[in-house]
């Protein structure tokens, strides 16, 4: 059963920065691509950033430069590190991954951007 846990969302203010982490279980972590995306509200879910089984990274350009995506194969986990948070950054954060042309999707945690 492949799960996938979002952790480390909260409130910051602009200009802050917040380390998000996705624990995946059930799968074989290594060869899979892993994604971040995010929801506002009111809004379509968007992708954030994405990285390969090569470690090969893509970014919305809203963050680049200000976002980190990583992962840990050892620990079959991904993160984003994200600086310079701004109030448009305020979402749902989501993990995900595809296999076998099947999204799984995490249940999202929450980032807030205060002005």
């Amino acid at each position: 059963q492949v799960q996938l846990v979002e952790s480390g969302g909260g409130l910051v203010q602009a200009g802050g920065s917040l380390r998000l982490s996705c624990v995946a279980s059930g799968i074989t972590f290594s060869i899979l691509d892993m994604g971040w995306y995010r929801q506002a509200p009111g809004k379509q879910r968007e992708s954030v950033a994405t990285i390969s089984r090569y470690v090969i990274t893509n970014y919305a350009d809203s963050v680049k430069g200000r976002f980190t995506i990583s992962r840990d194969n050892a620990k079959n986990t991904v993160y984003l590190q994200m600086n310079s948070l701004k109030p448009e950054d305020t979402a749902v954060y989501y993990c995900s991954l595809r296999r076998a042309g099947i999204p799984y999707w995490g249940q999202g945690t929450q980032v807030t951007v205060s002005s």
